[in-house]
């Protein structure tokens, strides 16, 4: 299927969903998910294909360890993780389209390397600079969680204690609805947005890179 856009219909059937969340709703519109969401959502991501191959989210939420969650997520993303490390996602929602990349939630392993590489006067300096561009271009800088203060080892007065406290190092911009998100536009804008973080995410692939731990779940 080639990309053409995201269709209107997809970002109505998040605002619907948003107000009813259940399984009624989901069984009744399940049609409109399929094409107009995943199909969309899909060939976008064969469209962005030279950062791929790329996972598409489950559009139900995990019951079972969480009480009052509703049952269907507000949002369909979809993530791809390149060969140096580094994630891309995407994301739409009655809001609009999200695009990050990054390293949104680092290992154990990872933290180590990352901190030691901010803490390094020249490294460190850099990735500052990066940091502080991609913020003045538009994009919000994050990460999954934050310290409230430095991490042990390193001073709470350090010049970068920001970074420091990070749990992740990413960076993502947002747009609300607009008619260019019905045209293949919306591919462009997503690279141009990947584009502009390449800087970030080579630093990040060039001083952290992949975990070599297990993952959580493997025994």
């Amino acid at each position: 299927m080639e990309f053409a856009g995201i269709p209107a219909e997809a970002f109505d059937f998040y605002a619907r969903l948003e107000a009813d969340n259940t399984k009624a709703f989901w069984q009744a519109n399940k049609p409109t998910y399929d094409t107009a969401v995943r199909g969309a959502v899909t060939a976008l991501c064969d469209e962005l294909s030279e950062y791929g191959p790329f996972h598409l989210f489950r559009p139900y939420n995990d019951l079972r360890f969480a009480k009052n969650r509703p049952p269907y997520k507000l949002a369909q993303g979809a993530f791809a993780e390149s060969e140096g490390g580094a994630g891309h996602y995407l994301q739409i929602s009655a809001e609009g389209i999200l695009a990050g990349a990054g390293y949104y939630a680092m290992a154990k392993d990872q933290l180590e390397w990352f901190r030691a590489a901010v803490d390094a006067e020249a490294t460190g300096a850099e990735v500052a600079r990066l940091a502080t561009a991609v913020t003045k271009a538009g994009y919000t800088v994050g990460a999954i969680d934050e310290l409230k203060t430095a991490p042990r080892g390193y001073p709470k007065d350090h010049a970068r204690v920001e970074l420091l406290r990070r749990k992740g190092l990413m960076a993502s911009r947002s747009w609300t609805v607009a008619p260019w998100m019905h045209t293949r536009n919306a591919a462009a804008r997503i690279r141009r947005s990947w584009q502009d973080l390449a800087p970030l995410c080579d630093w990040l692939d060039a001083h952290v890179g992949p975990s070599t731990l297990p993952p959580p779940d493997a025994t």
